[in-house]
C-alpha cells in the first residue's frame, strides 16, 4: 500500500506552509539551536584579535589627580547693588517729553544721589544736558518767532 499526501503537506518533509528551500541552501536551524556558519570566504581572513595595551596606556588609576590641596573659601560676598535713583531716570525721560521738567528732575536727582548714596549720577548728568539743549533750542525757536513778527509789523513802504 502506498502513501498517499496528507492535504496541507509536502513531499520534501518540510512543515506544511512553509515556503520551498532555494537550491543551494540547506534548510534553516531549528528554533533554539546555534547557526552553523561555515568557513570564511575565500580572501578574508579572521579579525585579529587585540594584545594588551602597551605599556602606560593601561585604565586610569582611580582617585583624585595628584597636584590638588583642599577647596580653598568662595572669598569676600559680593556688595549689594546699589539701586538707581528714580529722578535721574525720569530726567532723561523729560528732556525729550517737556525738557524744563527733565532740567528740574536733574538737578533734584543729582542731590538725592548724593545724600542717599544711590546710581544713577550720569543718568542726571545726561537729563540735565539733554533738557538744558532742547530748552535752549525752544527759546531760541520762540525768540525767533518773535523777532520776525514784530519786523513784520513795521515795514515802512514809501
Amino acid at each position: 500500500m502506498t502513501q498517499e499526501a496528507q492535504p496541507g503537506s509536502s513531499d520534501d518533509g518540510t512543515q506544511p506552509g512553509a515556503a520551498p528551500v532555494p537550491p543551494g541552501y540547506g534548510p534553516p536551524p531549528a528554533y533554539g539551536q546555534p547557526p552553523v556558519w561555515g568557513p570564511p570566504a575565500p580572501g578574508y581572513a579572521p579579525p585579529p584579535s587585540y594584545g594588551p595595551p602597551p605599556a602606560g596606556f593601561g585604565p586610569p588609576p582611580y582617585g583624585p589627580p595628584p597636584g590638588y590641596g583642599t577647596q580653598q573659601g568662595y572669598g569676600m560676598p559680593f556688595a549689594p547693588v546699589r539701586p538707581t535713583n528714580m529722578m535721574a531716570i525720569l530726567s532723561l525721560v523729560f528732556a525729550f517729553v517737556f525738557s524744563p521738567l527733565g532740567i528740574i528732575f536733574g538737578i533734584i536727582a543729582k542731590r538725592q544721589i548724593r545724600e542717599r548714596h544711590e546710581e544713577g549720577d550720569g543718568l542726571a548728568l545726561a537729563g540735565i544736558i539733554i533738557s538744558s539743549f532742547f530748552t535752549l533750542l525752544v527759546v531760541a525757536y520762540f525768540a525767533l518767532i518773535f523777532v520776525l513778527i514784530a519786523f513784520a509789523g513795521t515795514s515802512t513802504v514809501h
